[in-house]
């Protein structure tokens, strides 16, 4: 029986403390996740405070179904050239 995954907290790679940070930046249902992506909502988050790339990973893993620990180092430089751009265009 699969349990229904209805809160952050219950994708994989999160937990209450990661749900906290995220409604903190405003992010606080999984389809706003889903429509922000991965990056733009750590953007989002970092804005708020200090975090670690840890979470990027995480929001990643979440949204494309892998353990945060497992991305292969060519899905995390594709993450941090794709950061760096949205970073970018905060700054324009």
């Amino acid at each position: 029986m699969n349990i229904p995954v209805t809160q952050i907290a219950d994708l994989p790679n999160f937990g209450p403390k990661s749900q906290i940070m995220l409604e903190q930046a405003g992010i606080h249902t999984i389809e706003q996740l889903r429509e922000l992506g991965a990056v733009r909502a750590y953007v989002q988050v970092k804005r708020t405070g200090k975090v670690s790339l840890n979470l990027l990973w995480a929001m990643e893993g979440a949204l494309s179904g892998q353990h945060w620990q497992e991305m292969a180092k060519h899905e995390r430089l594709r993450l941090l050239l794709a950061l760096e751009e949205v970073e970018n265009e905060y700054k324009r």
